[in-house]
């Protein structure tokens, strides 16, 4: 589902910290083994675990299609910025780390405007001395400033990879979504990348946990299926294999093909 929030599900104030109020970076966090969450969030947490098991299985084998994305960027790709919106609270294997352990001039913004992952991000996030990592406080539906305040630190005539990992689900109109992709994607380069994963459809177990998420969580958080998620993509070009359950982009060290999950992916370029 959700790796960060970035999302203010339309309010025009910044969101202020409640511990009594379940939010979604926090249940991520939690269902990662993270220790950045309160009550609210771990209540509902035991909730989704309760009716799919294997949930936390599942938010880290999506943090791992992160981690091996942005090594192929970083790498491959060649890929020297990143622009990462819904980061989410800080944990294994962020962004900046994997990035700059390929590359150590990499240079990294992350977006989100949560207060707590504000207070974390700033105090954990800090990058190579050869790169730069700086942090953004803004909506995933206000490109204008996200684009204005990543200028700062990033060259937004070079190529840059735009990151969107679990935050797109926020977004309950796939009109609108494509719009934020295409508004972002619009004042980058040819060359640059959209690499993202969200929750799909495609089991009713899912479903039923997302429900769950919904009835306590803010924001609210809305399934798609792969054939959504990869209208999500037109006008790029598709990285093989393409749309595919994240535990099947480019898995690392097996020779059996890995078990899907009800997340989907892909990672692709702007021509």
């Amino acid at each position: 589902m959700v790796d960060g929030t970035a999302v203010a599900g339309g309010e025009q104030n910044r969101p202020k910290l409640d511990t009594g109020v379940p939010q979604t970076a926090r249940i991520w966090n939690y269902l990662l083994g993270g220790k950045d969450n309160f009550a609210a969030d771990r209540q509902v947490g035991d909730q989704i675990i309760s009716n799919l098991p294997h949930l936390a299985e599942n938010a880290r084998l999506s943090r791992a299609y992160l981690t091996r994305a942005v090594r192929y960027l970083a790498g491959t790709a060649g890929i020297r910025q990143f622009l990462d919106i819904g980061t989410g609270l800080p944990t294994a294997d962020n962004t900046h780390e994997v990035a700059q352990s390929v590359n150590p001039q990499a240079r990294i913004v992350y977006v989100d405007n949560d207060p707590l992952v504000l207070t974390h991000a700033r105090a954990l996030l800090v990058g190579t001395p050869e790169g730069a990592t700086d942090y953004v406080d803004a909506d995933l539906r206000d490109p204008k400033t996200i684009l204005r305040e990543a200028a700062r630190t990033l060259d937004l005539t070079q190529p840059v990879a735009l990151i969107l990992m679990g935050i797109l689900g926020h977004v309950e109109s796939d009109e609108e979504a494509k719009s934020i992709i295409d508004s972002i994607m619009a004042e980058l380069p040819s060359g640059s990348y959209l690499a993202m994963y969200d929750g799909s459809d495609t089991s009713e177990a899912v479903t039923e946990a997302v429900r769950i998420w919904n009835i306590s969580a803010n924001p609210k958080y809305h399934l798609r299926s792969p054939e959504r998620i990869a209208a999500l993509f037109d006008g790029l070009e598709l990285v093989e294999p393409g749309v595919v359950s994240v535990t099947r982009w480019r898995p690392d060290g097996t020779d059996t093909e890995p078990a899907e999950i009800d997340q989907y992916c892909a990672v692709g370029r702007k021509p």
